[in-house]
């Protein structure tokens, strides 16, 4: 679905003036790890577009729509509003996104961006009916918490990454969904996932050559103060695994709503600047007045007015 088609009573939502006001769990280390790992592959030229499997309101999809590259294409697949097909899937659904709606997403979404991704509303399984076979050079997993479905996305994405594709899993270690984790290193186990890192909540591995990402991501933590990390080894091959508590976040992208109120203010006091006279001398104060309540929004008005009139009771000493 492009943003031709998109649907535009989500106007009337609210829109984020910021990432942080978009609500979802999408921690500091993972934003580093997302930011550091495309990063990377941009820089060695890896070619390959990006998925995401499950959006909720659409935090991490915004973070990753900004490092998209001209020539990518960038897949969002969700249930949002539609039936799931079977009972716990619905349970599940009912739970955990009571909220989630595609017109929420879309208004999200297009607070930073002009486009939309290809938006596939349906079951995670159907993905590969949208999305070319070794064609995704980044995949984040974050849809169903039961193990049947996770067991299948991890499955369907192995089939859609690159050979240097990494693939994301979400609440690989969340008390409440044992599913993910019983998924995720059951692919490492069985089904030939070579883990590169874990945070807190996500884990970062490979169907290609993990040493790459692993050398370079040392590397990139040796710089930093702010991230602790260790390596471990899980299955016979290094894990590194990082916290990053109170570390500074990558850059986020804008919001076109951001600081609107006082560009509004602004635009409005340039034409009230262009009708004072010309150089020479102050216009009136009752010129200037009558100027600001011709052109400035009532709002601005209102409060003008009512600190004129604090300073009138006040008098010359007041505060």
């Amino acid at each position: 679905m492009s943003a031709a088609t998109a649907d535009h009573s989500a106007d009337q939502l609210p829109r984020p003036t910021r990432l942080s006001e978009v609500k979802g769990w999408f921690f500091t280390a993972d934003q580093l790890l997302f930011d550091w790992f495309l990063r990377h592959q941009q820089d060695r030229e890896v070619a390959g577009d990006l998925l995401e499997l499950g959006a909720y309101l659409g935090k991490s999809a915004i973070f990753l729509g900004a490092r998209l590259r001209p020539e990518e294409r960038f897949t969002v697949c969700d249930l949002f509003d539609s039936p799931a097909e079977d009972a716990s899937n619905s349970r599940e659904m009912a739970k955990s996104y009571a909220t989630l709606t595609r017109r929420a997403f879309e208004a999200n979404y297009l607070s930073f961006h002009d486009e939309l991704p290809v938006v596939v509303q349906g079951l995670s399984a159907s993905v590969s009916e949208h999305v070319a076979a070794d064609s995704v050079r980044f995949a984040h997993i974050d849809a169903s918490h039961l193990y049947a479905h996770v067991h299948g996305d991890i499955l369907a994405v192995r089939e859609l990454l690159t050979g240097a594709g990494v693939v994301v899993m979400d609440d690989y270690r969340a008390e409440h969904c044992p599913g993910v984790a019983a998924a995720t290193w059951q692919a490492v186990t069985g089904h030939g996932l070579r883990p590169i890192c874990v945070t807190g909540t996500k884990f970062y591995g490979t169907w290609g050559d993990p040493e790459p990402y692993r050398t370079g991501l040392l590397a990139w933590l040796a710089e930093r103060g702010d991230v602790w990390h260790e390596v471990q080894e899980v299955n016979g091959a290094p894990l590194v695994r990082l916290s990053a508590k109170g570390a500074k976040e990558p850059a986020h992208p804008v919001s076109r709503h951001e600081a609107a109120p006082e560009r509004a203010v602004k635009a409005a006091v340039q034409p009230a600047q262009a009708a004072r006279p010309a150089v020479g001398r102050p216009a009136p104060r009752g010129a200037l007045r009558r100027v600001a309540l011709d052109v400035l929004p009532p709002v601005v008005t209102r409060a003008l007015v009512r600190a004129r009139k604090r300073a009138r009771a006040q008098g010359p000493g007041g505060r």
